[in-house]
């Protein structure tokens, strides 16, 4: 696979010519949903801060929405443990409230009232948020983890890979029991395909890219 060096801020600008582009979904809708992927150790609110900013920079509304903020509450997170990789993988996002509060609401006929989080993982409390209103036009950028794994709506999407040794490098000792999950998700949904982009970031000082691949 053909990869070509390139700056976090070069790939944002790139990303929001792309998503400029009249040729780019989302067709009859009024709102773009960008997702970028990968696991905690690969930064992606990095590239999510740089998008933001470049798409403002062309007159675009943007909302930035961290999956970590769609946790479930530690009671069922923790149900069966809380280093059991088939719950990381399978009932540690709430996936139901991310279709609900925020993808249904940029669907066609939408509201465009999107809810930026749900949950505090540090209190273990409803952040207790207001909706935030993303006007027509605007861009909805999700970011974090599994994201390719439940079909979510996304017009154009970035997976931001580490190479297994670096993932393991990179990923804090208290979170490495979650090695296992990305290894599977890797395996069953295989990202760096499913995705538009895929992003090489073993060092981050140096990202390389795929391009847009459609």
């Amino acid at each position: 696979m053909q990869l070509e060096a390139i700056t976090w801020q070069r790939m944002a600008e790139r990303l929001a010519g792309h998503l400029d582009d009249p040729d780019t979904p989302p067709g009859g809708r009024a709102w773009q949903r960008v997702g970028i992927d990968g696991a905690p150790a690969a930064g992606t609110g990095v590239l999510a801060g740089h998008l933001a900013d470049a798409l403002r920079t062309r007159g675009r509304p943007v909302l930035v929405v961290p999956a970590e903020g769609f946790l479930r509450p530690a009671s069922l997170r923790f149900e069966y443990g809380r280093e059991d990789v088939d719950s990381y993988l399978g009932g540690w996002y709430d996936t139901a409230a991310l279709w609900r509060e925020v993808f249904g609401p940029t669907d066609p006929g939408g509201t465009g009232r999107v809810l930026p989080d749900l949950w505090d993982p540090t209190t273990d409390r409803a952040t207790r948020s207001p909706y935030t209103e993303l006007p027509p036009g605007g861009v909805l950028v999700v970011h974090g983890p599994l994201l390719l794994g439940h079909w979510f709506p996304f017009d154009l999407s970035v997976h931001v890979r580490l190479s297994p040794g670096a993932l393991a490098r990179r990923t804090e000792e208290s979170a490495r029991w979650t090695l296992p999950a990305f290894e599977r998700y890797e395996a069953d949904t295989d990202p760096a395909s499913a995705a538009d982009v895929l992003v090489r970031a073993d060092d981050p000082r140096h990202p390389a890219w795929t391009g847009i691949r459609r």
